[in-house]
């Protein structure tokens, strides 16, 4: 077989059900499902620090926010220079290599080591008419972003190449437009679809589940979140939200809508590759950079926290060398698993650096045993105003799920647990159930192992 090329499409806050086949009622991305239908969908794939900047740099290192060091959105821009980024192993193992989209690590958007083609912006960037970052020279583009991201894949992709490649396309959608000051502060000031879908699923209704509840009701089971919900009824709060249309039906189609343009996109890489002869010898891998709510527990944009919607990513695999058309996988990944698996595939070894598990060994059926749990870190940072010291540690494994407050719990007393099985929604806080004792015990062993295994020592 020759060595494959690899392109990774990150959607920014995609939820795990927020493309069609993913499960969304009314959105229709025919070429995102087709990679779902010709590859595979994860089901339970997970982001192990549920926002942008630590997120993208697990993906990029293989490593959890304890080892890489970015663990919040401040402009750590020195630091993100500085990331053992798998693309340095391909390019020394002869791919080429560009990285093409948000960066995010830092508001810097001048190129990072590892790449032999950089088309990135400062920030969040601009939906419309933004200033792309070209092999390090600043330019002003006219068009939508999606649009532009989206051609400049393309070019890359056509180009005749004598090597194989590897591309890391990070949309900024379905990111509203914001500005985020290098302390993390953030102002929101909306979504903006292409004019083309801008009415695209008007008057549609995402519907609501058994967890879509008022806060009031949340913070029996949660009690963690009292001061959070009272803080987020201030003025301050309230403006934020605002310009996003927080928790309505009409930010839900906007995202949707917003969609639309990157499924597009995707259409256009198939097409390009099918041309080329290049498509069955092209691992593509299409995933989130943290979840979303769409009111569960009540919340919105807090994707901070340890909540399914928050910590599910949409995870779909098309390689047909080696994934089976159609398949849906049950275990446990986590975005760490990406780096090992494309420097194997590669013909590299994954260094010791590494904290994933490559998914070649999956795929292939070595016969070797597979993660039973995952951990999930989270550090309380300013980005918004009502989530003061919600610091925790988490554990989710096949069944249930232990949430850790750390800044403000003294004996456990905000702690959570979930019988996932019995109890898909999280409504049923076990924690001080003494029927739970058990679980509660094992859990918090299995935590603390986790935790100290994510620190690399």
């Amino acid at each position: 077989m020759r060595r494959p090329n690899f392109i990774v499409i990150l959607i920014d806050d995609l939820r795990f059900d927020e493309f069609g086949a993913g499960g969304h009622p009314y959105m229709e991305t025919p070429h995102i499902d087709r990679l779902a239908r010709e590859g595979a969908i994860f089901e339970r794939a997970f982001h192990t620090t549920p926002i942008c900047s630590p997120n993208r740099a697990s993906i990029m290192t293989g490593q959890y926010a304890s080892r890489h060091g970015i663990i919040d959105n401040v402009a750590r821009d020195a630091m993100s220079h500085r990331l053992p980024n798998y693309h340095l192993a391909l390019q020394k193992l002869g791919y080429e290599t560009a990285h093409i989209g948000k960066w995010h690590m830092g508001n810097d958007g001048r190129p990072r080591p590892g790449y032999d083609r950089w088309v990135s912006f400062d920030g969040h960037g601009r939906l419309a008419d933004p200033k792309l970052n070209i092999d390090g020279a600043y330019e002003q583009r006219q068009g939508y972003i999606t649009d532009l991201l989206n051609e400049e894949a393309l070019t890359f992709i056509q180009n005749r190449k004598k090597k194989p490649f590897s591309l890391f396309l990070a949309h900024k959608a379905v990111h509203p437009d914001a500005e985020q000051a290098a302390d993390g502060t953030l102002s929101l000031i909306g979504y903006v679809p292409a004019e083309r879908h801008r009415d695209l699923y008007k008057g549609r209704v995402f519907p609501k589940t058994p967890n879509m509840l008022a806060p009031e009701e949340v913070v029996k089971a949660k009690p963690a979140w009292r001061e959070a919900f009272e803080l987020k009824k201030s003025e301050r709060s309230r403006a934020l939200l605002a310009p996003i249309q927080a928790g309505s039906q009409e930010e839900i189609r906007l995202r949707a809508a917003m969609m639309a343009s990157v499924d597009e996109g995707v259409g256009q890489i198939l097409a390009a590759l099918g041309k080329s002869g290049e498509l069955e010898n092209t691992l593509i891998l299409f995933l989130g950079d943290n979840g979303y709510f769409f009111g569960e527990h009540g919340l919105g944009p807090e994707r901070r926290f340890a909540y399914e919607a928050g910590i599910r990513s949409p995870f779909v695999l098309r390689f047909p060398p080696l994934v089976k058309a159609g398949a849906r996988r049950k275990e446990l990944v986590i975005c760490q698993d990406i780096a090992p698996t494309l420097i194997e595939l590669a013909g590299g070894k994954p260094g010791p650096h590494i904290q994933g598990l490559s998914l070649v060994s999956l795929f292939k059926n070595r016969k070797r045993s597979w993660r039973k749990s995952i951990l999930i870190e989270y550090w309380a940072e300013q980005a918004l105003p009502w989530l003061v010291g919600m610091s925790y540690k988490a554990v989710r494994t096949e069944r249930h799920k232990y949430i850790r407050w750390l800044n403000r719990s003294r004996n456990g007393e905000l702690d959570e647990i979930y019988d996932l099985e019995r109890d898909p929604w999280e409504l049923k806080n076990l924690s001080g159930s003494r029927s739970s004792a058990a679980v509660r015990a094992r859990l918090k062993r299995e935590l603390k192992r986790l935790v100290a295994e994510a620190s690399g020592l």
